[in-house]
């Protein structure tokens, strides 16, 4: 029964942080936009840090507890498909953390990528839960 109620938490948590993970890169498109120094800019600039502050860091931290205790629960350490899913949990936890970068980046009026890199690199996310989803389900090695 501990196995279902952490495996529920997981999901729970996986899917708010990957909501964050889809929105803050859509949240920059909008903010590049904005004049610099504008009201909307400073409004883009909260609306980050709110998104970072409440859901995405809250989420990552609670997405590894469950998922560790999940890994240790099923002892997988020693099963092909749980590394591969860990590396592509490390993607997106680095992917993450260049998010968090950005935004300060873009805090200090620093505009280094166009919106169509942003919307490109907005791939990240889906491609990288398509693939862990087919390996936890399918669990192919």
């Amino acid at each position: 029964m501990l196995y279902l109620w952490l495996k529920a938490g997981h999901v729970i948590f996986v899917i708010f942080w990957m909501a964050g993970l889809f929105m803050l890169p859509r949240f920059f498109v909008y903010h590049q936009e904005a004049p610099q120094g504008s009201p909307e800019n400073a409004i883009w600039i909260d609306r980050e840090r709110k998104l970072m502050k409440i859901i995405m860091w809250p989420s990552l931290f609670i997405v590894w507890g469950f998922g560790l205790a999940l890994a240790v629960s099923g002892e997988w350490f020693t099963q092909g498909w749980f590394h591969a899913k860990l590396a592509m949990v490390l993607v997106l936890t680095g992917y993450h953390l260049w998010l968090a970068t950005y935004a300060q980046k873009l805090a200090r009026g620093e505009r280094q990528l166009t919106g169509r890199q942003l919307r490109l690199l907005n791939e990240i996310p889906g491609v990288t839960a398509a693939v862990i989803v087919v390996l936890v389900i399918v669990k192919p090695f």
